[in-house]
């Protein structure tokens, strides 16, 4: 495993194998299952499970566990990031220019959080761009607070999605993550990898083909995790739903 990732904890381990699943609900003694790969104790998980609850991170009904509204809109970005929204590019680039003053810092926060869920980059200080490549609803606190634009830049848009996104770093990031996710040989191990594949995935511009270095690792990442993800539907089937009895 590479040395920067650090093993999961309870809580960690409960919110990844929710993301992963869908539904994303399973009873509490599946997941005290889960935790048992980890060698983390029932007991253990059984804490971060109330703690999770008490800190509306999860919803508990009838003893099964899933995930809250803003946890949903999580795995649905994650969902995203495996599946990409995207359709043919015509060369068109996609501008929000900020048009709102004396925005509260909170609006600002929020503002900037969403511009990375959708994917733009900042090319100054209240403009924002993309390819316009993706398919994708735009919030609310988006629309309130800019205008968008259609623009076709004069500069050569593979040298300009290359100033505005690290494509560099995020190749050499997914390819250590890719390495040492086909090499790792535990579940837990994978399990810990596949977990830090997906923030990584968040990461992806997303960028169209004429615009991405050759032999983007992007397809490459999702189908590690594709094959991960469906090792861990199968043991979550033959074992983790199907071994000894836990009461809830």
């Amino acid at each position: 495993m590479t040395p920067d990732i650090r093993p999961l904890t309870a809580r960690s381990v409960v919110l990844s194998t929710l993301l992963g699943v869908h539904p994303p609900e399973l009873p509490a003694r599946y997941l005290v299952r889960v935790g048992d790969l980890f060698g983390i104790a029932e007991g253990t998980i059984r804490v971060a499970l109330s703690r999770m609850v008490a800190a509306g991170d999860l919803v508990q009904t009838n003893g099964a566990y899933g995930l809250s509204t803003r946890l949903l809109a999580r795995q649905a970005r994650q969902d995203e990031s495996r599946f990409p929204p995207t359709r043919p590019w015509d060369g068109a680039w996609e501008m929000a220019v900020i048009t709102t003053d004396r925005r509260p810092a909170a609006e600002r926060t929020a503002l900037r959080q969403a511009m990375s869920e959708l994917r733009l980059a900042e090319l100054r200080e209240g403009t924002w761009l993309r390819p316009a490549n993706l398919s994708h609803p735009r919030p609310d606190t988006v629309v309130r607070q800019c205008a968008f634009f259609t623009a076709h830049p004069e500069e050569d848009p593979a040298a300009l999605a290359a100033a505005l996104w690290d494509l560099d770093s995020w190749t050499t990031r997914a390819a250590t993550l890719r390495t040492a996710i086909e090499a790792a040989t535990t579940i837990a191990d994978r399990f810990t990898l596949a977990a830090a594949l997906l923030r990584h995935l968040l990461n992806d511009p997303l960028l169209p083909p004429e615009l991405l270095p050759p032999d983007w690792p992007g397809p490459a990442l999702r189908a590690a995790y594709q094959r991960f993800e469906s090792d861990f539907a199968e043991l979550l089937t033959n074992t983790v739903r199907t071994g000894p009895g836990v009461i809830t």
